[in-house]
């Protein structure tokens, strides 16, 4: 197992990915903000408006510390992929987003998340071939790369309801390539993204969702 670090850098910014799914969230604006939103800027004097949107507008730069775990595998790309799928939910995108917006109750959301979920906890959301690109376009003509998305929606909630960047993260990233010592499968460990935020509730979501993964990985590369 190789596990490299490298730094991120990243706009301080609330994404809310399925936002639908988001509840009980703890994050509220501030008066101020409030105040502007409502149209109720009186109070701020001018001067005081010009000031808190310049304070909304301004960028804010992190620095992240990423922890990338890889592994190495003899097997073929073809069987490696075959065994990342078989453990994964395949969803009709389409209708798995359609139900969960007309979802009556939490209790409804959370079962229709469970019907798409596959025997690792996780379900495929994308799959982009990147190696086909490479084919076609480059002097690579066996390239072999392709990026999955994949993810548990109630795992994303529970971690962006703490810290509303995580919605930026999930679902994860897991990298499948070919190269001359092996198949690499690959993804940045989310504890190590959430890390900064200082949040011990969403880093401990955090961890169990990389648990899920890398055992995803670790079952693929046998």
């Amino acid at each position: 197992m190789l596990m490299d670090k490298m730094c991120h850098l990243k706009p301080l910014a609330a994404v809310g990915w399925m936002a639908l799914l988001v509840t009980g969230c703890n994050v509220s604006p501030s008066p101020e903000i409030r105040n502007i939103a409502s149209g109720n800027s009186c109070s701020l004097g001018e001067e005081g408006v010009r000031r808190e949107e310049r304070r909304m507008t301004t960028p804010m730069i992190k620095k992240i510390e990423i922890e990338r775990y890889s592994l190495v595998t003899p097997k073929a790309f073809d069987q490696v992929l075959a065994a990342l799928n078989a453990e994964i939910g395949h969803p009709n995108l389409a209708d798995f987003l359609s139900s969960t917006r007309e979802a009556a109750s939490p209790v409804e959301v959370e079962n229709i998340v469970a019907k798409a979920l596959g025997r690792s906890g996780l379900m495929l959301f994308v799959e982009l071939d990147h190696g086909g690109i490479l084919r076609k376009t480059t002097d690579q003509s066996g390239a072999e790369n392709v990026r999955l998305v994949v993810g548990n929606p109630l795992i994303m909630k529970e971690m962006a309801r703490h810290v509303p960047d995580a919605g930026s993260y999930a679902p994860v990233t897991i990298l499948v390539d070919a190269r001359a010592d092996g198949i690499h499968l690959s993804y940045d460990r989310m504890e190590s993204l959430l890390a900064p935020y200082g949040n011990p509730k969403a880093s401990e979501v955090a961890r169990s969702l990389d648990q899920k993964v890398e055992a995803l990985l670790r079952k693929a590369a046998e």
